[in-house]
């Protein structure tokens, strides 16, 4: 829940965006604007005020409720504690990367074996855990950004790494769509972070494209993964040809 300081200011902002000045507020309260600016800059106000004030910009309490939530910053990681607690249940792991997709309910029970019940209490731990909000009739609104990521040595990437590398690099990657390719070279070490922002825009891309396509029938969709990355790294099985420094 919003603390009284984000009411505060997010009633601040609507005033502006309403046009209505500490004059006008004091006003319709009947109050002095010494008064209501006193309130405002030391985030003191009663809920009952903040009612009036409400209704003077015609709003109510759910609505700006809803603004504020959409205005705190999404989460561009999980603590390591998070992690460890999303990995140790594969169901909750699924659900978490089907939320990520932006996945309905009905979407994650009608494809898996989780049935709705088992989903409720996935949606709801991710919820506790500050993935998602979840809301009334099993809609959720994801608390993460498009340019999320786990940890990189973290819980999720370990089982990435254990579990699923071997099955994703063990395919071909000639269908339609796909594409691997494995690129080596020496670069200045200034411009390494210029190509892994160049690389966060495709992932970016990718991200906003899925977001887009979800309008579309099902049977013009593929699933598709992106895996990127970029390491300095000398293959270990030539190691022992190279010649000491």
């Amino acid at each position: 829940m919003s603390s009284t300081r984000d009411l505060i200011a997010a009633l601040k902002a609507e005033l502006k965006a309403a046009g209505v000045t500490y004059a006008d507020l004091a006003d319709h309260l009947g109050m002095a604007e010494s008064s209501i600016k006193r309130m405002f800059s030391q985030a003191d106000m009663p809920l009952s005020r903040i009612d009036e004030v409400l209704r003077v910009l015609n709003l109510d309490f759910a609505e700006l409720a809803r603004r504020i939530a959409d205005s705190q910053p999404l989460r561009r990681e999980l603590s390591h504690e998070q992690e460890t607690a999303v990995v140790a249940d594969r169901k909750l792991l699924l659900t978490a990367i089907c939320c990520l997709s932006q996945w309905s309910f009905e979407q994650i029970v009608s494809t898996y074996a989780i049935d709705d019940a088992e989903a409720v209490v996935r949606l709801a731990q991710l919820d506790r855990l500050g993935f998602i909000e979840l809301k009334p009739l099993n809609r959720y609104r994801p608390l993460v950004a498009k340019t999320f990521r786990w940890i990189p040595d973290g819980p999720v990437m370990r089982y990435f790494r254990e579990q699923v590398a071997d099955d994703f690099f063990g395919g071909a990657f000639g269908g339609e769509g796909e594409m691997l390719m494995l690129v080596h070279g020496q670069i200045g070490r200034s411009l390494a972070s210029a190509f892994n922002e160049r690389l966060a825009r495709v992932a970016q891309d990718f991200a906003q494209q899925h977001l887009t396509d979800q309008r579309l029938p099902a049977d013009q969709k593929r699933p598709y993964t992106l895996v990127i990355g970029m390491r300095s790294w000398l293959f270990s099985a030539f190691k022992d040809l190279r010649r000491p420094a």
